[in-house]
């Protein structure tokens, strides 16, 4: 050999470690990382809105509620009091001693206690035959006839109905509901009706005391669901039995709930609550789904636009980030590309050689599989660089580069420049016999690759081993280098096979 470095000759020889990476931050796991926070975050503030979405619906129907309930507790309050004046009148009527008074002290009799308010109607009495008899306004009333009516043909088929509560009608000038009562002898029979009225005014002067936002609806509903009253008021729904309407049936507003969607009477989506009265009638109250979350909207388009201005800044910081981290994840990729690179041949220096054979061998003892490795001096190098100079020898040293390149071509083979004028390869799992063809081919290549008259050539030392725990790739190294000695003596220009474990050479 010639011109060898002999630097670093014992570096690596002794089975020590491969050099470990630190640690590096990869731009996917913060790219990931970020995507993982900002749907962590997202996920966060969805369940706090639509907590928030919840607490404004139930604070909607509490509200809802009350107001249901304040409505139907003032209406029954009126009914429950006009009533007593009906049963007052129909109880005193069937007593004996009211057919022998004038019709005077009948009135005081029957009407003095009664209940008197703007609102309410005057008090009826009707015979069995429909026929007007009393009027709590008139001693000499005027013939009217009610045979007709629904309440009056209810209490004569019916002894069981107590009071009822007509559909609005046109009740003595006035559009109203009718209250009437039954009224019976000692033995049950039928004997006439007792009727009074309540204005449509006492609703419309009820719900003006109330304050209802815009949208919100107000709706008194006979036990069948007949439409008493609605606020806002629409004659063409007052008198309609809302369980003829083929979107709205019994069940989807039960005593005492709520419902949210549209309504039997307009589409507008609202979230209706029912009074929990079971009686002669209920109360149900709407308010607009829109203006039940009204502020939530509000907030949450707030909270959105916070949200996208974060996420964005993530999106663009993360960004940023990973791109700086992919430029120095190159710089260092590049950086260590030229710390284990030759620059002169482009092959690997012997430090990479040294990190790869040391993980190809603990692989290979592993496997139970061999290692074989060339060792290649290019021939008369010194006195050829000392003669045409420092440049043409290193295109000499380029030009066995890549011969060796061209040959060397499968994944895990290693070729490297080794030092000086000297070369190594690796090449896992071949034989000692497989390992010189290789050689072989690598030196005829180098061969006919040189054009001058002399030629340029290579001798090369090959050795095979497949590793054992008494065993160490500095063995397989020092095997390959002590036959390329025996290539140099034997005359140069050859490949010598060391023969294992006595390392006889053979040519």
């Amino acid at each position: 050999m010639f011109g060898r470095q002999k630097d670093s000759a014992n570096e690596g020889r002794h089975g020590n470690s491969p050099t470990k990476r630190p640690w590096r931050l990869s731009a996917k796991l913060l790219i990931a990382s970020s995507i993982a926070t900002v749907i962590g975050f997202s996920a966060i503030c969805a369940n706090v809105m639509f907590d928030m979405r919840r607490g404004e619906e139930e604070l909607a129907r509490q509200t809802l509620e009350n107001l249901a309930s304040g409505i139907d507790a003032d209406v029954g309050r009126n009914i429950e009091l006009y009533d007593l004046s009906l049963r007052a009148v129909a109880n005193n009527l069937v007593l004996p001693e009211i057919s022998k008074v004038s019709r005077e002290v009948r009135h005081l009799i029957l009407f003095d206690h009664a209940a008197t308010a703007r609102h309410f109607g005057v008090i009826q009495v009707f015979d069995a035959q429909g026929k007007l008899t009393i009027d709590a306004a008139s001693l000499d009333p005027a013939p009217e006839d009610r045979s007709a009516e629904e309440y009056f043909t209810i209490h004569r088929d019916r002894a069981d109905v107590g009071l009822y509560m007509s559909r609005p009608m046109q009740h003595r000038g006035s559009s109203s509901i009718v209250l009437s009562r039954r009224i019976s002898d000692i033995d049950g029979a039928f004997l006439g009706v007792v009727a009074g009225s309540i204005r449509f005014s006492y609703f419309q002067d009820l719900v003006g005391r109330l304050s209802i936002g815009p949208g919100d609806t107000i709706t008194v509903l006979r036990s069948d669901r007949t439409v008493i009253m609605r606020q806002p008021f629409n004659p063409d729904i007052i008198g309609t039995n809302l369980s003829e309407r083929r979107n709205w049936s019994a069940s989807s507003l039960k005593e005492g709930g709520s419902y949210a969607g549209a309504g039997p009477v307009d589409a507008i989506p609202r979230l209706y609550v029912r009074s929990s009265s079971t009686n002669l009638f209920f109360v149900v109250v709407g308010r607009p789904i829109a203006s039940v979350l009204k502020m939530w909207h509000r907030e949450a388009i707030r909270i959105g636009i916070i949200m996208t201005v974060l996420i964005l800044f993530v999106a663009g910081t993360t960004l940023f980030l990973a791109r700086e981290i992919g430029r120095r994840a190159a710089a260092e990729d590049r950086l260590e590309e030229l710390a284990t690179t030759d620059p002169l041949t482009g092959l690997k220096n012997r430090r990479r050689f040294d990190e790869e054979i040391d993980i190809e061998w603990r692989r290979a003892l592993r496997d139970r599989t061999q290692v074989a490795v060339l060792m290649i001096d290019a021939d008369h190098f010194k006195s050829y660089n000392d003669t045409f100079g420092h440049q043409a020898g290193d295109q000499v040293l380029v030009g066995i580069a890549i011969c060796i390149s061209d040959t060397v071509r499968r994944a895990g083979d290693c070729p490297a420049r080794y030092g000086g004028e000297e070369f190594a390869v690796m090449l896992p799992g071949l034989s000692a016999v497989q390992a010189f063809d290789v050689a072989e081919t690598i030196r005829m290549k180098v061969g006919r690759w040189s054009d001058e008259p002399d030629g340029t050539t290579v001798s090369i030392g090959v050795a095979s081993m497949t590793p054992s725990a008494a065993t160490n790739w500095s063995d397989l190294i020092e095997a390959a280098d002590r036959a390329l000695y025996a290539a140099k003596a034997n005359g140069r220009n050859q490949s010598v096979v060391a023969a294992l474990p006595k390392l006889a050479l053979v040519a």
